[in-house]
């Protein structure tokens, strides 16, 4: 069993993994609000419903482009590694929930502004959760 690293180095290829992992989020993040509007405003689901069903499917798309290129992973077994990915998602999830239900819910912030800030707080916890559980 690997040993997580128990420090951080800010080198070269931390800083371009770094970046790579915020293009993919990008892109991600277009998945998510995509999926988001299409589940809250054409079908009519309930926000938080649709806010979930975003998250998914960004996170999903997002573990194999962050495989194949952020942390060009060559793990012969993905199954187990998509699972700690969705563990670190489901978590991601969880902060991603819970700052919009704070920001629009309880704060009365719009809602696709909450979910501007509920992404970046869940952007830092995934990247650092996948850097050093599901990729170390």
């Amino acid at each position: 069993m690997k040993s997580l690293p128990l420090k951080i180095e800010l080198t070269q290829e931390f800083l371009f993994k770094f970046l790579r992992f915020c293009a993919v989020g990008l892109f991600g993040a277009f998945v998510n609000f995509g999926v988001t509007f299409v589940c809250k405003e054409w079908l009519k689901l309930n926000k938080y419903l649709s806010n979930i069903m975003g998250f998914v499917v960004a996170a999903t798309t997002n573990y194999f482009l962050n495989r194949m290129w952020t942390f060009q992973s060559s793990n012969p077994q993905i199954g187990t590694e998509y699972i700690k990915y969705f563990v670190v998602s489901v978590i991601g999830l969880g902060i991603d929930s819970l700052t919009v239900y704070v920001l629009n819910g309880k704060l009365k912030w719009n809602f696709y502004l909450s979910k501007v800030f509920a992404m970046g707080a869940a952007m830092l916890w995934n990247f650092f959760g996948n850097l050093l559980f599901t990729f170390a």
